[in-house]
């Protein structure tokens, strides 16, 4: 799979679109769009009020349902899994786990906390690339994985 300009157009558009959409939910809510959160109020795992909840589902159903309508409009992404359901379901646990560990997730660090030189958003963001590149340094040169 070769990478060409329109990838790069697309990763930059959407990497626009996450930003402005962060920024336009922090102007609207006061609240960071950190998505562990927001699913979290959803799934009433974290107190809030009905209304809330509600805000929160109907923005994880966007936040789903929107690459899905993109998809049936244009080409849609080649995604290719290469390893095993179990190993799927372990690195779900274990992310879903940090998140709550870590008060928050790549969205609400990265994104979020980032752009407003949260000193703990930048701490936790390097936190989550250093044992994303260790992982995937691990899991390919120890584990067998794909190279």
């Amino acid at each position: 799979m070769a990478f060409s300009l329109l990838d790069a157009a697309w990763g930059a558009i959407g990497g626009l679109l996450i930003g402005l959409s962060a920024m336009l939910y922090l102007l609207a809510n006061g609240r960071i769009a950190g998505i562990s959160g927001i699913a979290g109020q959803a799934l009433a795992v974290t107190p809030a009020p009905v209304g809330a909840r509600i805000e929160s589902a109907a923005f994880l159903v966007g936040l789903v349902g929107a690459p899905v309508a993109l998809a049936l409009l244009t080409r849609a992404p080649e995604i290719g899994v290469t390893t095993h359901v179990p190993i799927l379901i372990a690195a779900g646990l274990l992310v879903g786990f940090g998140t709550r560990l870590g008060s928050g997730c790549t969205s609400g660090h990265g994104v979020c906390g980032m752009s407003r030189f949260s000193i703990r958003s930048i701490v936790a963001t390097l936190s989550f690339m250093a044992v994303a590149g260790i992982t995937v340094f691990l899991s390919r040169h120890f584990l067998g994985g794909a190279a």
